[in-house]
């Protein structure tokens, strides 16, 4: 048996890539698994449905895909010690690690602890080739006992479960647009998506920049202060805190291109999500990101080279045989479904 850990995400009201990754994965594995949540009090699992504590045998798998420490789930290192069922994990990134100065005080306080109890599973899937090169050199620099093997899994680009889309023309209607999607943080880099806009709409540009995202309490509030200020100055600029799935969709409908200035990654899911919908991305140049953008439909651009990312979104915006270029490779190349990724992790913990 699969039991399935929802111990946060199984009532998340945020929309987050954790969130995302959770509730498609529930969504597509359906009646095959057996959703569990993890009961503090009881120093276990309990079901999802009954609160009942749950009895695993040796032979059953317990899939997470959350992150988690002992402070926040009281008696997790003993299960994870004495596990009386296997063990399999989903790993995103070590981001809290590397970039502490702008990540969560929490994030950055449980992760390292989280990256330790990854070591005791039996299986861990990373979400890309820089990710398990992080998890990996990790538990070498910590000595850790390894029982974990590590895996490559490829998050799907189906956000909505939609159909894949085919433009039939370029974008042309009206001012062209563009759009970046992400939590609002000094890592997602939209304070300097807005240096960027503001230089290209001073050299006559006319476009519009939708910015989508919820704030981050901690980090985020000067970068939203800011594009609120702006978006009273400047009309072609449009803010959105709260979006749902239909509203992201119609934006990505109207979209010239997707714009994702970021600093840090663990795979960069809204690049997926955009070449999905056939819309052409402008990415900053980082080895995780490679690993989508190499494969079409983008163009890529220093981080934080203002000279460099305007000379990419003033391309995008006005060369016509060059976007629609991008945008046929952005329609023509492979992307994963989210059906196919919990079918690699069913296969996977079925024949085990």
């Amino acid at each position: 048996m699969i039991y399935y850990d929802i111990t946060k995400m199984g009532a998340a009201k945020q929309r987050s890539g954790l969130t995302r990754v959770s509730s498609r994965l529930r969504e597509e594995f359906g009646g095959t698994i057996t959703e569990v949540a993890w009961k503090g009090e009881l120093r276990g699992f309990v079901s999802g449905q009954t609160q009942t504590p749950v009895i695993f045998s040796p032979a059953d798998w317990l899939l997470t895909v959350e992150l988690f420490s002992e402070a926040e789930r009281p008696g997790f290192w003993d299960f994870v010690r004495t596990p009386p069922c296997r063990l399999a994990a989903m790993f995103y990134d070590a981001i809290p690690l590397r970039w502490p100065h702008i990540t969560w005080p929490k994030s950055v306080q449980r992760h390292p602890e989280y990256m330790k109890m990854l070591a005791g599973f039996d299986r861990v899937w990373a979400i890309s080739e820089a990710s398990r090169h992080d998890l990996t050199g990790f538990w070498r620099w910590q000595g850790a006992t390894l029982r974990a093997q590590v895996d490559l899994i490829e998050l799907g680009a189906d956000f909505d479960g939609s159909h894949r889309v085919q433009r039939d023309a370029l974008i042309s209607t009206g001012r062209p647009a563009l759009l970046c999607v992400g939590i609002v943080e000094p890592r997602k880099n939209q304070a300097f998506l807005l240096d960027v806009a503001e230089a290209l709409w001073r050299d006559g540009l006319d476009f519009d920049l939708h910015v989508v995202g919820r704030v981050n309490p901690h980090y985020g509030e000067p970068v939203a202060d800011r594009m609120q200020k702006l978006e009273r100055a400047e009309p072609r600029l449009r803010f959105h805190r709260a979006t749902g799935d239909h509203e992201l969709s119609r934006l990505y409908a109207k979209a010239r291109a997707v714009v994702f200035p970021t600093v840090a990654e663990g795979c960069g899911l809204p690049l997926l999500e955009a070449l999905w919908r056939g819309v052409p991305c402008v990415s900053s140049d980082l080895p995780v990101l490679r690993e989508i953008t190499d494969g079409g439909g983008c163009l890529v651009a220093r981080v934080n080279d203002l000279p460099d990312w305007t000379e990419k979104l003033r391309t995008v915006l006005t060369d016509d045989t060059e976007n629609r270029r991008l945008q046929t490779a952005a329609m023509a190349r492979p992307l994963p479904r989210w059906t196919e990724t919990a079918a690699t992790l069913r296969r996977a913990l079925t024949s085990a």
